[in-house]
């Protein structure tokens, strides 16, 4: 599916150069000529991006910058003819992503879109990494990683060394981690979570040669505990 970037801009000739150039590009674009439609826009819509212009009728671009990332966090650009250094910094300090001063070329409006998108790619992924040293969890691809092996996990074993290893020295009780993994109309009993424990360990131990981050707290239950190796 192709990047839906929103142009607000009451210069309707900026709209179309915009929206031709990253067209080209291969972004779908909707346009809005005053920031009320660009906000509209924004709520009753999924857009990967919004350039926004600093001086339209109705809400100026300060304002709906301010009002968008309360409510989001989609990247932003500013698209204005004001330069100064204050304008700049008000703008990164509303929430803008990036900023570009009119009169500009389409090819660095482009570039810049590129940059912040990609940004923004890096950022979600390293979201959904859970890391130590020596450590890795891929929450997308759920794939563990020990010291450079991969350690190969059941559904629900992965499950619960997530909850384990997002909550480092947290105590959990079986209750807990049954609730948590398995959810509460499971018909079974806390055993089950101790069964499943003995597998992880009993796997890394075969995979990986140690599972000692996976640590009893007699008489409660279980923490994650990981200092490498």
């Amino acid at each position: 599916m192709d990047m839906r970037i929103l142009v607000a801009d009451d210069d309707e000739r900026i709209r179309e150069i915009v929206r031709l150039y990253l067209e080209a590009e291969g972004y779908e674009i909707e346009e809005s000529e005053n920031g009320n439609r660009a906000l509209e826009k924004v709520r009753n819509g999924a857009f990967d991006l919004v350039i926004l212009d600093l001086m339209m009728p109705g809400l100026d671009g300060w304002t709906v910058c301010k009002i968008l990332r309360k409510e989001t966090q989609i990247p932003i650009i500013m698209l204005t003819a004001k330069g100064e250094e204050n304008d700049r910094v008000l703008g990164f300090d509303l929430g803008a992503d990036d900023y570009v001063v009119k009169p500009f070329s389409p090819r660095e409006l482009s570039a810049r879109v590129k940059a912040v998108l990609r940004r923004l790619e890096g950022e979600q992924t390293k979201e959904h990494l859970i890391t130590y040293p020596g450590f890795t969890i891929n929450q997308i691809t759920r794939e563990v990683i020990v010291e450079g092996t991969e350690a190969k996990l059941t559904t629900k074993e992965f499950d619960l060394l997530l909850v384990l290893a997002k909550n480092p020295n947290r105590i959990f009780t079986r209750d807990q981690l049954l609730n948590t993994v398995w959810e509460y109309d499971y018909c079974g009993d806390s055993r089950t979570v101790d069964t499943h424990i003995n597998r992880l360990r009993s796997k890394f131990e075969s995979q990986v040669g140690f599972s000692d981050f996976i640590q009893t707290v007699r008489g409660v239950g279980y923490r994650f505990e990981f200092n490498g190796h």
